[in-house]
């Protein structure tokens, strides 16, 4: 497919825009500036002012020596690259390959998505019509290359469209600075009496080499489509990535609910042809207002079950807010993994982390409460008890040590072990009382000592006498006495854990 660009250049980007914030700029004549060696010097001026002789790079006294009432805004440099970014997004609804082309403009790669509005005139219209009802004023053009787009945005003709192959005639009554290069080489041009593309082409290649430089050379041959040219999106494209545009403005959640069904029935029956599923996706809906609305899900495995996925995205629809109406659906699936076909058992019912109702109804979970309230536990290869397990880091993160079952463990584990008040009669005795948090418990049974220490290497703290102990009132709990029984009473005890 040959490919097609498409080139937008906003005349009067930043005054444009300071029209949109201040409509009672719209009927004035006024200029952005920035201070200079000790002086202001314009940055920008809007139509007005242009018309009455003003332009970019003045000082602001001369300026207000030919219009006294020209009104002085204070430019911010950042403005323009901010502005560009944010058009470039808004304009993904046209395009998945936007990217700014600074100081003013925008290039879009519309390679097979002109058919969507019905043609290219029709395509590059409703854009340069989007862009004058938000108030800007555009100059727009579309050609087989970037290059010849650029040129026609700014020195052709409104809404230039370039038949494929065509841009050499396209481009040879236009100026030479239609080539995006130096302002000093379209000077030097200009003495030398070549004021039009054609008269270069006519010209020994080695002699605009050697007269003119390089890039001549190359900007040349990229407009006529010699030297292939591309562009960096802002986003950079999905290649697991679904559009659906819409004829009417969608305001009711049925409708979302239709899109979103379409786009994932796409995207699913795709990736199952690639024995893939996905691990994140990601459904955006673009607004008449050129506001964006996001709703994204996760999966704790690869997956491609239609039902499954709508299901989670399901939940979050009504987060979705339509306002006037939603033009553009899209659906990216961010993160892929491998989903091989795995034979099914037929008799048996296992339940384990491999299990995919078990994932699915995770998913589910998770999409109500948040993934980040779901935690799963592995042994951690520790002896204390508050070490001997760790947060796994995804539901099947291989195992590399095993729960110890070898004796009881309470069902509650304190992080921290604290401290509590014991009688023990004699040494390696379990105690018969111990106070904790100002009740007193008697101990009617006991079992212990089993003793664990630290590691070797960790030669952290003293080894622990653990004691499994029920009270009075039938509640059991987990005691240990720290380091050995002796008259000076160096050693402490603390409750560690409660059985059920």
């Amino acid at each position: 497919m040959q490919k097609r660009f498409i080139s937008i250049w906003f005349r009067y980007l930043k005054t444009d825009w300071w029209i949109r914030r201040q409509a009672v700029l719209h009927d004035k004549p006024f200029v952005l500036a920035l201070p200079d060696h000790g002086r202001m010097v314009i940055t920008a001026a809007n139509s007005l002012a242009e018309k009455q002789g003003i332009d970019p790079g003045m000082v602001v006294a001369d300026a207000r020596a030919l219009i006294p009432s020209l009104e002085v805004l204070d430019d911010q440099p950042e403005t323009s690259g901010r502005l560009l970014n944010a058009l470039a997004e808004w304009c993904i609804r046209y395009t998945p390959a936007v990217a700014i082309d600074p100081p003013d403009g925008l290039l879009l790669d519309a390679t097979g998505c002109a058919h969507l509005w019905g043609g290219e005139k029709s395509y590059i219209t409703e854009i340069h019509k989007r862009f004058k009802h938000f108030g800007y004023d555009v100059g727009i053009a579309l050609a087989d290359t970037i290059g010849a787009a650029w040129a026609l945005a700014r020195f052709g003709q409104n809404d230039s469209i370039i038949e494929s192959g065509q841009q050499n005639s396209a481009l040879l009554s236009l100026p030479p600075a239609a080539l995006r290069i130096e302002a000093s080489t379209i000077e030097r041009l200009e003495k030398l009496g070549l004021r039009q593309i054609s008269q270069l082409i006519s010209m020994p290649r080695s002699a605009l080499r050697r007269r003119f430089g390089v890039q001549i050379l190359e900007r040349l041959d990229q407009a006529l489509g010699y030297e292939e040219e591309g562009i960096n999106p802002v986003q950079p494209i999905e290649p697991y990535q679904e559009r659906l545009p819409c004829l009417e403005p969608i305001v009711t959640a049925t409708g979302i609910e239709i899109a979103l069904q379409r786009l994932l029935d796409a995207l699913c029956h795709r990736l199952q042809q690639e024995q893939k599923g996905l691990r994140t996706a990601l459904f955006k809906g673009y607004r008449m207002d050129g506001k964006i609305e996001k709703m994204e899900i996760g999966t704790n495995r690869p997956s491609c079950n239609l039902n499954h996925l709508f299901k989670l995205f399901e939940t979050k629809i009504e987060t979705i807010e339509p306002a006037s109406g939603i033009e553009l659906f899209t659906l990216e699936a961010s993160k892929v993994e491998d989903l091989p076909t795995v034979q099914e058992q037929l008799w048996g019912n296992k339940m384990d982390l491999d299990n995919v109702e078990l994932s699915e109804l995770l998913d589910r979970i998770a999409g109500k409460i948040g993934a980040h309230n779901i935690h799963r536990y592995i042994p951690a290869e520790h002896y204390w008890p508050e070490r001997s397990f760790k947060e796994a880091s995804s539901l099947n993160e291989t195992i590399q040590a095993t729960w110890k079952v070898d004796r009881p463990r309470p069902l509650q584990l304190l992080s921290t072990p604290e401290r509590i008040e014991v009688t023990a009669p004699i040494p390696d005795y379990p105690p018969m009382l111990f106070r904790y948090r100002g009740k007193l418990h008697k101990i009617m049974k006991a079992d212990g000592p089993e003793r664990i220490e630290a590691e070797w290497w960790l030669q952290d703290g003293q080894h622990r006498d653990y004691y499994s102990v029920e009270d009075e009132d039938g509640h059991r709990y987990w005691l240990f006495r720290s380091g050995h029984y002796d008259a000076a009473k160096s050693y402490q005890w603390f409750i560690h854990g409660f059985f059920a």
